[in-house]
């Protein structure tokens, strides 16, 4: 949004100031311990620092900023022992995601999940883990979309979003591709075949791996 155009005070300039601080943590355009000043970040967005403000205490409510006493604002920290955690967490509810996706996705759903299955299978032949990576979210927002689940797809969001850091440190890590890719398929497959104990169980195997994976 040009800066002319841009609310500098109130709701809509504290909304604006939100989004593009949670897209540059999400997108690792701050890293894990950065500080957030106030100052800085008003003058960068064209906005108050009240607005900054605020917005830093509804990131904070996210998990994705913290405060450290007399000292401000920082990006959150995510430990292993934590992102391990909340990949417990994400196991359920993406379990559950793949169950009712498998009942009530439509035949042209299913057709997506079966082209972002030879694409990821393109991209490991390729050697490119990045794109790789990134059809690896996709997958998992599609899957997500198709469960009609509001409720966990609201939580999986906010839970994914804690995990940026971590998520792009395995998908550069020699090897892992590779070796999620037949999860990956897995589910897909058990979507596929309509069988929503197949699809939990092949997420719950997925993410133990990553578990795994996280640990090592």
């Amino acid at each position: 949004m040009p800066k002319e155009a841009r609310p500098s005070t109130g709701e809509q300039a504290k909304q604006h100031a939100l989004a593009q601080l949670r897209q540059a943590i999400l997108h690792g355009e701050m890293a894990p311990a950065q500080r957030l000043v106030e100052n800085e970040l008003a003058e960068q967005f064209g906005v108050t620092r009240a607005s900054i403000r605020a917005a830093l205490i509804d990131l904070e409510a996210q998990g994705l900023v913290e405060r450290i006493r007399n000292r401000g604002s920082r990006v959150r920290v995510v430990t292993v022992e934590e992102a391990v955690a909340i990949t417990e967490c994400r196991m359920v509810l993406e379990g559950l995601c793949a169950a009712k996706a498998a009942v009530a996705a439509s035949d042209e759903q299913l057709a997506e999940l079966t082209g972002l299955g030879t694409a990821m299978t393109k991209a490991v032949a390729d050697g490119e883990p990045v794109t790789y990576s990134e059809l690896n979210q996709e997958l998992h927002a599609k899957v997500r979309e198709f469960s009609g689940q509001r409720t966990a797809v609201d939580l999986l969001e906010r839970l994914n979003a804690q995990l940026v850091r971590h998520r792009f440190q395995l998908a550069l890590r020699p090897g892992r591709p590779q070796h999620s890719l037949n999860e990956h398929l897995a589910m897909i497959e058990a979507i596929r075949a309509r069988d929503p104990q197949a699809a939990e169980a092949a997420v719950r195997a997925h993410l133990t791996s990553v578990i795994e994976a996280l640990r090592d």
